[in-house]
């Protein structure tokens, strides 16, 4: 058996809000509650569990995605209607941009929480121009 990530938790302020809205930019399903979670799963079954915890106790993440080209467009655009902050680079420097590293499209952008969320169309490392 190979290993695989099944699973993670992600500390929220509201685990049904912080669910609904990543699952919103990426066109997935938000998943019914299990105990003290709400789940959001990818295309390669590792599933986001959301939960709520109070605001202290939330220190910021980075969860990168990576996402069909043909996708990207409307995944961005949904974003940009969520009003969320993005940026072509992970320190934040080239605000309202995205990049083109390795010849793909990559965003980043702050969950309702503060995590910071990626998305990419080609692995890093995978060859082409990076802007």
């Amino acid at each position: 058996m190979s290993i695989e990530l099944n699973h993670t938790i992600v500390h929220s302020r509201d685990r049904e809000a912080a669910a609904a809205f990543l699952a919103g930019i990426l066109g997935l399903e938000v998943g019914a509650p299990a105990g003290p979670f709400v789940p959001v799963v990818t295309g390669n079954g590792v599933a986001l569990d959301f939960a709520t915890v109070a605001p202290e106790k939330i220190v910021a993440q980075h969860y990168a995605f990576l996402v069909p080209e043909a996708e990207f467009p409307a995944m961005f655009e949904r974003i940009k209607a969520a009003g969320a902050a993005f940026y072509a680079d992970p320190a934040g420097r080239r605000p309202g941009e995205i990049n083109r590293n390795d010849g793909g499209y990559g965003v980043y952008f702050l969950d309702p929480s503060g995590h910071y969320m990626e998305l990419i169309t080609r692995p890093y490392g995978s060859g082409g121009p990076e802007a």
